[in-house]
């Protein structure tokens, strides 16, 4: 009875992380494709910055965005500063950045970009909204290829994720390989299979239209994904804009990657709870793919936590002799090579995506050697999330500041 239950639950992690692969490959379809054709500029966006004590940084990203290859009528740059003990709001009007006060309590990057879409509700000049985190620093080309995005039909964009920082150490490292490969295996892959890229939270863009239709209404920790469910169940593609760069500041401290990670995996089961059925429901209708996506994606801390449990299980049964034929268990039995294997293959892995996206792999060593402790490291948070009940938004400091030269060199 032991072994037909962990037969069965064997089968459905082995299944998930299989869906997650195989589709994964899709990315290789076609690779050079260019998939949104350059189109002259025509549309006005309205560019919006929630902003909690970042006087550091906030100075370049506005420097950057008043540096767009793009007509400066038809875009304008609003820092809305929340909720701060320091200079943000000078710093912002310093760089040229256009001031909305947050006239509402606020307790979360969602709530903010709620209030200001409603504060901008009645501009009718504005056609799309384009969100960045207040630690970013953005390619010239930005609003250039969001644009594109625009004349081709797309209502919502999310933009190439890409480092400032992915050699300062391990971490770092690992946050920029991690965003590499959720850019490609997840978003580019999704591309050429007719799907839909997830919105991770900065760097993306949004069509007022959408807004004023549906609302920014989200209630988790994690808005990024909760929107990009709520346009999976109403049929909205995510376009990836693989042109679109947005350059993100990484935590580089552990204590700090540690907050992020647990407010992410903890957001991540809260749309698990609140989505799971709508979803369902949805594929089950309609076929349509993103909403089978974004089910999977909230499922897994779950199925970390479960594939833990499984291999705790495997051990003991090892140890008390208890016979398996599963391929898995199979492989297990020759030991320290089966991780020595997958651990290599996941450097290779690594090494790709570096390369695809023209970095050096000598910069960012040490990020490929670690990546796997990176990732194993989730595996406490999301125990930790599964018994919590609940946990409050916290902001992460930012702190590394560079022009959009600096990084472009």
């Amino acid at each position: 009875m032991i072994q037909f239950i962990y037969y069965i639950l064997f089968i459905m992690s082995l299944a998930y992380g299989l869906y997650f692969l195989l589709t994964g490959f899709f990315a290789f379809k076609n690779i050079n494709k260019k998939l949104i054709k350059k189109h002259k500029p025509k549309h006005k966006f309205a560019i919006l910055i929630a902003s909690r004590n970042e006087e550091g940084v906030i100075g370049n990203l506005v420097k950057s965005l008043l540096k767009q290859d793009y007509p400066e009528d038809l875009y304008d740059v609003y820092v809305i500063p929340n909720n701060c003990t320091d200079d943000t709001e000078k710093a912002a009007k310093k760089a040229g950045a256009k001031i909305i006060k947050c006239t509402v309590p606020t307790k979360s990057k969602g709530e903010v970009l709620k209030f200001t879409f409603d504060k901008l509700s009645k501009n009718k000049d504005i056609d799309a909204y384009i969100i960045f985190d207040a630690d970013n620093v953005v390619h010239p080309e930005f609003l250039a290829r969001m644009n594109d995005a625009l004349c081709e039909g797309h209502k919502v964009a999310q933009g190439f994720r890409d480092s400032k920082n992915p050699s300062d150490n391990w971490i770092s490292g690992s946050y920029s390989i991690f965003y590499w490969i959720q850019n490609f295996f997840f978003s580019k892959a999704r591309m050429q299979m007719g799907g839909a890229a997830s919105i991770n939270g900065t760097g993306f863009m949004i069509k007022k239209e959408v807004i004023d239709e549906y609302g920014f209404n989200t209630y988790t920790l994690t808005e990024d994904v909760e929107f990009t469910a709520q346009c999976a169940l109403r049929g909205i593609k995510v376009m990836f804009v693989e042109d679109a760069l947005t350059y993100d500041e990484q935590p580089t401290e552990f204590k700090q990657s540690w907050k992020q990670r647990k407010r992410w995996s903890m957001g991540n089961m809260q749309c698990f709870k609140r989505y799971y059925k709508d979803l369902f429901r949805t594929y089950s209708k309609t076929g349509y793919i993103a909403c089978l996506d974004m089910l999977l994606s909230f499922m897994a801390p779950y199925v970390q936590v479960l594939a833990t449990l499984l291999t705790v299980v495997l051990i003991l049964f090892r140890i008390f002799d208890v016979q398996l034929y599963d391929v898995f268990s199979y492989m297990y039995s020759y030991g320290i090579l089966f991780f020595i294997v997958t651990y290599l293959a996941n450097v290779v892995i690594n090494i790709f995506v570096i390369r695809y996206n023209k970095k050096s792999v000598k910069d960012i060593m040490s990020g490929i050697l670690l990546f796997s402790l990176f990732m194993l490291t989730w595996i406490p948070i999301n125990f930790i999330c599964l018994f919590k009940k609940d946990l409050a938004w916290e902001p992460i400091k930012h702190k590394r500041s560079m022009d959009i030269e600096e990084i472009k060199k």
